[in-house]
């Protein structure tokens, strides 16, 4: 940045339950020690008291457990910044300008509500599908426009993020940021991947968690009846349906997602509040319509 531009405010949300003791040590130094920017640090306890926290660093307690995305509600309501940064006890920013950079692209336009690094395996470098916030992921160095983010690690613009009311705190775990991504669209923002700047995070594998193949299919009803003109919500469900028989072949894994789909359709999923249908065109258009 040229000599007399302010500084970016960025308020950094890192959730822990205290189970990664080693991995949240090194993700705090890195965070601590971005430059460059006025950065504001609250660490939640979600369901714990916050061990292992730096001096100067504030704290959150929940009493249990209330998810990641609710979580993380609580953290950015608690941390100052015209910028929000959530960032898993996982992760690590290798460079310490890379909350700079971040900053940097993602006010470069004011289009920009969200802007997510490129996030990398530190031992072996590689970049999950996952990771890659579009549906073509062969490239994962190609910067652009982007429809979806991957949670852990991404920047927001926090104007934008409360104008949206959030994180889907109800959905727990999973697809809460392709929720909070197509809202910020249907307010005429867009998404930026910026892979030159890197952020490492192992690569691990989300079927880890209990109940991901009940959350991951409550989830996606949940996301396509909040979000979805009515004729797009039979569509997308189908496709949903038919990718998860071509990925998950083991009973018990279809067995719960299909537990779970029954439980997205008895309801739960809170405010519908379809996209308009420029918002759908947007999304066409910019590579990823909202059936897939």
């Amino acid at each position: 940045m040229s000599t007399g531009t302010p500084r970016p405010t960025i308020g950094a949300v890192v959730l822990t339950m205290n189970d990664r003791p080693a991995e949240f040590t090194a993700a705090m130094r890195s965070l601590l020690a971005q430059r460059g920017v006025d950065l504001d640090v609250v660490v939640v306890g979600n369901g714990c008291v916050p061990d292992q926290v730096p001096g100067g660093v504030r704290t959150v307690e929940l009493p249990r457990n209330l998810g990641i995305p609710e979580g993380r509600n609580v953290g950015a309501a608690n941390v100052e910044g015209d910028l929000i940064f959530f960032f898993d006890d996982d992760a690590v920013l290798p460079d310490p300008d890379a909350l700079l950079r971040l900053a940097t692209e993602l006010t470069s336009d004011p289009r920009r509500a969200f802007v997510q690094p490129r996030i990398a395996d530190p031992v072996t470098g590689r970049t999950l599908r996952r990771w890659v916030p579009r549906l073509r992921v062969s490239h994962p160095g190609r910067a652009g426009t982007v429809t979806v983010m991957a949670e852990g690690v991404v920047m927001v613009r926090r104007e934008a993020f409360e104008a949206v009311g959030g994180w889907p705190g109800h959905f727990f775990l999973f697809h809460e940021g392709v929720d909070l991504a197509w809202r910020l669209w249907d307010r005429g923002l867009i998404g930026h991947y910026a892979p030159d700047v890197i952020v490492h995070h192992p690569a691990t594998n989300p079927a880890r968690h209990t109940d991901f193949y009940r959350l991951n299919a409550r989830n996606r009803v949940w996301l396509a009846l909040r979000n979805l003109p009515a004729p797009l919500v039979p569509l997308n469900l189908a496709t949903w349906a038919l990718v998860t028989l071509w990925r998950f072949r083991e009973p018990a894994a279809l067995r719960a997602c299909l537990a779970g789909l029954a439980e997205g359709l008895g309801g739960g999923y809170g405010a519908r509040t379809p996209m308009r249908w420029s918002t759908v065109a947007r999304l066409v258009l910019a590579g990823r319509p909202p059936i897939c």
